[in-house]
């Protein structure tokens, strides 16, 4: 008999995120991240269908994330107009941690990040940032740089990484965010969307408020060089 209470939410995931010098690279790839790099995968705990892998690294300059989405008989549907609804990673990121804050404030952030979408063939990468529903403070807008993103789209799947300079994210300091003597964390959480494959949750699906509750949101531990 399947259980109606999520066996995830008996747990307060603690993803440790590597340190890697040099991020990010000119041309692309510009993440390519080792094995090493690799987010763990709970899917056994929701009982999920995996199709994608989410690997992760930090510097002094920012932190990036790179996705390989494979199984796939036909090209992303992406949407650069309708973010949301299109084929791609979602993340949302806190520059603090979000345990017991249920609405989101000025350190919370959410981003669509498509590997198609823009160019004349539809085939460049896209990033837009977008409001949190229910937010009691929206964080100031990443204006001062570009996102930095990148993609290869294959017969099978696609690769996807994306590059956020500290400066883009308000109170991305990680001498603030060491607490305690504890290394530095962040609060986050992933959806990956796939018009054929189905959507890939880090943890909780859509019966949880995730999109708005950042309590429900998981821990990045930036370890050190």
């Amino acid at each position: 008999m399947a259980s109606l209470f999520p066996h995830g939410l008996l747990f307060r995931f603690r993803l440790p995120v590597r340190y890697v010098e040099g991020l990010p690279r000119s041309g692309g790839p510009m993440l390519d991240l080792p094995e090493a790099c690799r987010l763990p995968d709970f899917s056994e705990l929701y009982e999920a269908t995996r199709f994608g892998e989410l690997r992760a690294a930090w510097n002094r300059e920012g932190i990036g994330f790179r996705v390989e989405v494979r199984g796939k008989t036909g090209p992303p549907v992406c949407d650069a107009f309708d973010p949301t609804s299109s084929d791609g990673l979602q993340l949302w990121m806190a520059t603090r941690t979000t345990q017991g804050v249920h609405r989101a404030n000025r350190f919370c952030y959410y981003f669509c990040v498509l590997p198609g979408g823009a160019g004349e063939e539809g085939r460049e990468p896209v990033v837009r940032q977008l409001p949190i529903p229910r937010a009691r403070e929206d964080p100031p807008p990443t204006a001062s740089a570009p996102i930095r993103v990148w993609s290869e789209i294959r017969r099978n799947g696609y690769t996807l990484e994306v590059w956020f300079d500290c400066e883009l994210l308000h109170g991305f300091d990680p001498d603030e965010m060491a607490v305690g003597g504890q290394n530095p964390m962040l609060g986050f959480y992933y959806l990956l969307k796939d018009f054929e494959l189905g959507e890939q949750y880090l943890s909780v699906g859509r019966d949880f408020p995730f999109v708005s509750d950042p309590s429900l949101w998981a821990t990045l531990e930036l370890l050190p060089d």
